[in-house]
């Protein structure tokens, strides 16, 4: 069975990514004379990276697992739609509106994790024949009309946590960081992770308080990556990427772990449908666009493997920051728009060039 300590094997290009962003940082704060690091700006920032890194979260374990999902992004601003309509149309309460989208995406990604598994059909063709029939549905059921849900939907994506109750949270985080610093080897880690805490909300209540979708991506961060590292789920779908064969001799069930991860990447598109029309303001015909490859931009930039077996999740929130870094701190410059993408898929290639070459000197 492949190594289970490999998807922790890439301190390098963890430590590698945070000199970057602190470049990068340091880098607009003197082209935009300080705004760019300004608490206002830093709190649109992270607001602007949540929506993908909520994908990015779940689109580590589909990677990790050896597959790849390109409807995420399609499917986001498809379940958006449907819960601006079940909110705006039928007068659902949020609660239940939030529940329904978030079981149609579950149903969704379910089906498409049986298409690839049942029928052996590569989870390539399956999620690009989903992002097209996602994009023809949100644009039926919208009508090419934006649906504008009031203010009690706007809070999911809009509102910001109160300082003092900001600071609660910050406590019990640190508080969980420090339990896990338990071992010798792990306490520089989680401690500068306390330190990360605390400092970000000190900077987020300069202005209003932490935004409430960035604790939303908190969250399903720390959940996603105590799956991925404290559950025999998240361990076989290591072992599975890692070395398929070999997980399949080991006993492991690979069809029920596939169709599992997919479900959970459809339940997490359903999050950041609600996320992104609420932060937005309103579910449009062209919501998602494009997301799914800043989603998987996100993953492999931090420090997830293309060929499987090797990613975190937190370094796909890392990976999440430098990409809306970059696109902020160029639009902060007035820099013209084909640079960015230009720059963000040189540093995609990049990133998957270092993957490579590691493991050519492993190998």
């Amino acid at each position: 069975m492949a190594d289970l300590n490999k998807r922790n094997d890439i301190p390098w290009r963890a430590l590698t990514m945070v000199g970057a962003l602190l470049l990068i940082w340091v880098i607009f704060s003197f082209t935009t004379e300080g705004t760019f690091l300004s608490p206002r700006n830093l709190s649109l920032l992270l607001r602007q990276m949540s929506v993908t890194s909520i994908l990015a979260v779940g689109m580590v374990l589909v990677i990790v697992a050896g597959q790849i999902d390109l409807s995420v992004g399609a499917m986001t601003g498809f379940l958006g739609a449907i819960s601006a309509i079940l909110f705006v149309n039928h007068g659902w309460p949020l609660w239940a509106t939030i529940a329904v989208t978030v079981l149609c995406g579950a149903i969704l990604g379910h089906i498409q994790g049986h298409l690839v598994t049942w029928f052996n059909i590569p989870a390539f063709i399956v999620t690009l024949g989903g992002m097209l029939v996602y994009q023809g549905c949100l644009l039926g059921f919208t009508g090419g009309v934006a649906i504008s849900p009031s203010p009690d939907y706007l809070f999911m994506g809009q509102a910001f946590i109160p300082p003092m109750l900001g600071w609660g949270l910050a406590g019990f985080i640190s508080l969980f960081f420090i339990y896990r610093a338990k071992a010798p080897g792990n306490r520089l880690r989680w401690s500068a992770l306390v330190v990360l805490v605390l400092g970000l909300t000190a900077v987020m209540n300069a202005y209003e308080g932490i935004p409430f979708p960035v604790l939303i991506m908190l969250v399903l961060a720390m959940i996603f990556s105590i799956t991925a590292n404290q559950t025999p789920f998240g361990r076989h779908l290591y072992a599975i990427g890692g070395n398929k064969e070999a997980a399949f001799y080991s006993g492991i069930n690979i069809q029920q772990h596939l169709v599992l991860v997919f479900t959970l990447m459809g339940a997490l598109c359903g999050v950041a449908g609600i996320v992104l029309t609420a932060r937005v303001g309103a579910a449009s015909s062209d919501a998602g666009r494009m997301m799914e490859l800043d989603a998987i931009a996100a993953a492999v930039i931090g420090g997830t493997s293309l060929m499987g077996g090797r990613g975190t999740v937190w370094g796909a929130l890392l990976g999440a920051l430098i990409m809306a870094s970059l696109d902020n701190g160029m639009s902060l410059m007035n820099t013209e728009a084909f640079w960015q993408p230009i720059i963000k898929g040189s540093i995609l290639i990049v990133a998957v060039a270092l993957d490579m070459m590691g493991r050519k000197g492993k190998n």
